[in-house]
């Protein structure tokens, strides 16, 4: 006999707001419409979340955890070496905008929609983008530059573009410029 995995009702929940949030946006997707995709009702649903918004934050924390585990396994497999490690994420970038239905970085339309910067929304948002930023600084440490926090933000604002541009552009292209962009930040910042 095969074993079967029982999914939560929550992770079901969630699981449908992945594919209804990012393919349609935050705002246009409803509660109801969510609820359907994870053939549930909405007593079920709000055992698990107060309100939308609740779920929305679920959601954005998902996506951050699948973001990380990327970036972590870069690190990770570029063995402290920044130029390995933007190699493996300009790689990454290639195979994640050439998906179908790939609408851009999910954090910068999140927080598009959510322009309160003290919604829970936001703040997941700016968890996430502080988390790049610190593990950015952390990866051009072993370079000695100037400040490792403006490198960081160089790095990040060029990952931005590189979601932007992924979705208007052609991927292998941005691939390449995200690639070519994150060499020259790295050298700008090393120290001798």
């Amino acid at each position: 006999m095969i074993a079967t995995v029982k999914t939560s009702m929550r992770e079901r929940l969630i699981e449908a707001a992945m594919q209804l949030f990012y393919a349609s946006g935050l705002r246009a997707v409803s509660v109801d419409k969510v609820i359907e995709a994870a053939a549930t009702t909405k007593v079920t649903f709000y055992r698990h979340f107060k309100g939308k918004d609740d779920l929305v934050v679920a959601y954005l924390e998902r996506r951050a955890a699948i973001e990380r585990d990327g970036i972590g396994a870069a690190v990770a497999h570029g063995k402290g070496d920044p130029e390995a490690v933007m190699r493996l994420v300009s790689e990454a970038l290639a195979v994640i905008t050439c998906e179908p239905g790939f609408r851009g970085c999910p954090f910068i339309n999140a927080a598009a929609e959510y322009p309160d910067p003290d919604s829970a929304v936001r703040k997941t948002v700016d968890e996430h983008r502080r988390w790049c930023k610190n593990t950015f600084a952390e990866l051009v440490a072993p370079l000695n530059p100037a400040d490792a926090g403006a490198a960081a933000d160089d790095l990040m604002l060029l990952r931005d573009g590189a979601m932007v541009a992924g979705y208007l552009d052609r991927p292998e292209a941005v691939a390449a410029s995200f690639l070519r962009s994150a060499t020259a930040v790295l050298n700008g910042h090393k120290r001798a």
